[in-house]
């Protein structure tokens, strides 16, 4: 499961803190490896593994606003990002697993997804990273998925 918690820059320990003492830690020195890589990878009490993204950015700011309920069953609903942002997300995240994710997305939003917004999102994170080959990637697969 990953979890986006708008924490700011700077207010980041008090909030790892507070996580860390009620979820276990999948790594040693967590609070360590958050504070460098902006995510704390904690375990729920079943055992699923949560990434919580410390959020400070424009986008992720905008992430969150955008962000609805979505039923996954009648007695369960959870506030999720948009189509547009996991995509964003992922494609950012750049693993293998991201991008067959990111084809599953693409197959099951078809038309509906505002590439508008993806393409004005996703180069300047990218950017940030020297990374000019993701927006080329992505376009590459849309491509692909539009061709019967």
């Amino acid at each position: 499961m990953d979890i986006t918690l708008l924490t700011g820059f700077g207010e980041e320990e008090s909030y790892i803190a507070e996580i860390l003492s009620r979820f276990d830690a999948r790594i040693p020195d967590a609070d360590h490896f958050a504070l460098e890589n902006r995510v704390l990878l904690i375990s729920a009490s079943n055992g699923t593994p949560i990434d919580i993204s410390l959020g400070a950015a424009p986008f992720e700011r905008q992430l969150v606003q955008r962000a609805s309920s979505f039923r996954f069953a009648a007695d369960v609903s959870l506030i999720t990002c948009s189509a547009e942002d996991l995509v964003v997300l992922k494609a950012f995240a750049g693993r293998e697993e991201d991008w067959i994710a990111i084809r599953g997305v693409l197959i099951s939003q078809g038309d509906e997804l505002d590439w508008d917004y993806v393409n004005e999102q996703l180069p300047p994170l990218c950017e940030l990273k020297g990374d000019r080959d993701t927006p080329v990637r992505l376009e590459q697969l849309r491509k692909r998925l539009e061709t019967p």
